[in-house]
């Protein structure tokens, strides 16, 4: 019986080692909406099976993409390049930034405007392959995640710090801990100032300038929700929800030339996370356990369109993830939409024409 007792004390100590041991989160409360489920308009599909892929096995986590005028593909990836895909299928390294580049876009000089998570907001001059940093703090409180970036039709760049307490490595833990740590900024390329439009988000993450410019899209992540805040009219400098509850995790959105929003989903509704996030000291023992141990991301692709409402109009998907899992942004050029992923190593594309309810 001395190694039963033996045993009995050696878990003990183990968990009572565990329990003691300080969280790295100071989690808050927050009970979920029931999930909604996939069905109607979001009803399972295959569409995005029947994408183009491009660079398979030659980039690693292209988490946003964009195209230039010559319909050259370009995508940041984890060990902070940017790779540019050619017409040809050809894969290239255009720049290196040193950090980790996320959000892109072009802008009217056609500089690639990049909200680099370590480096802050960068401008990259195309002929040079030239790196500037705009913009690395507002308020004196510097960017940690820097995250998405889109630019209005006035030039104003409009971006997002997702946490200003945890870095890209650590964003589990910013949902673990559910307080709201992201901020919501605008660059005025002609002052070279930054302005904080919306602060205390739960992850501010994604964000898209509609068609007329009269306002933006921004995703709150870890509340399933969009917001839209007006930049013109009456309402100019408020903001109000734009569609709630989602089926999934918001990440990026784009607008295209039709006036309708592409919403990346990278996993859907996660059972165990929606279960714990009322209850913050079972979320600071998880926040313990080593990322081999947290909840897993469902590996599936699932893009949602919106009109400017906020009405879901169709979806794409791929259930299983099997072609194209844990999609983070749909950039729409032409008559195509591109695909970016933050852990897979492909870029997709997808002709508009494949999608029947468009």
């Amino acid at each position: 019986m001395r190694w039963i007792y033996a045993l009995c004390v050696v878990v003990f100590l183990v968990i009572g080692g565990f329990l003691l041991t300080p969280s790295p989160v100071d989690s808050h409360a927050w009970t979920p909406p029931p999930a909604p489920g996939l069905n109607g308009a979001a009803a399972p599909n295959q569409i995005l099976r029947l994408s183009e892929l491009l660079g398979v096995g030659q980039v690693e986590g292209p988490e946003d993409v964009d195209v230039d005028s010559a319909g050259r593909v370009y995508g940041g990836t984890q060990d902070g390049r940017i790779v540019r895909v050619w017409p040809d299928g050809r894969v290239e390294t255009w720049a290196r930034t040193g950090g980790r580049p996320l959000g892109m876009e072009f802008d009217r000089n056609g500089n690639l405007i990049v909200a680099d998570a370590y480096k802050g907001l960068l401008s990259i001059d195309p002929p040079s392959g030239n790196i500037r940093t705009l913009s690395k703090e507002a308020e004196g409180l510097p960017f940690r995640f820097t995250d998405d970036v889109d630019i209005g039709p006035d030039g104003m760049i409009y971006f997002t710090d997702a946490s200003s307490r945890f870095n890209q490595s650590q964003y589990r833990l910013d949902l673990l801990e559910m307080q709201p740590h992201g901020r919501l900024l605008r660059y005025n390329p002609a002052t070279r100032k930054t302005d904080v439009l919306l602060r205390n988000l739960h992850f501010a993450n994604g964000v898209a300038v509609s068609k007329d410019g009269s306002f933006l899209l921004v995703n709150e992540t870890w509340k399933y929700r969009v917001l839209r805040y007006w930049l013109t009219g009456r309402n100019a400098g408020t903001a109000e929800v734009f569609i709630d509850n989602l089926p999934g995790f918001p990440d990026g959105v784009s607008a295209d030339s039709q006036g309708r929003f592409w919403l990346a989903l990278p996993s859907p509704r996660n059972r165990f996370i929606d279960w714990i996030n009322p209850y913050p000291w079972l979320k600071e023992q998880v926040a313990k356990l080593p990322d081999s141990l947290q909840p897993p991301v469902e590996r599936y692709g699932l893009v949602l369109a919106l009109d400017e409402d906020g009405k879901i109009l169709t979806s794409l998907q791929d259930p299983g993830g099997r072609y194209l899992t844990e999609i983070t942004s749909v950039e729409p050029h032409l008559d195509r939409l591109y695909f970016g992923t933050l852990h897979n190593n492909r870029i997709g594309r997808l002709p508009m024409e494949a999608i029947p309810a468009l």
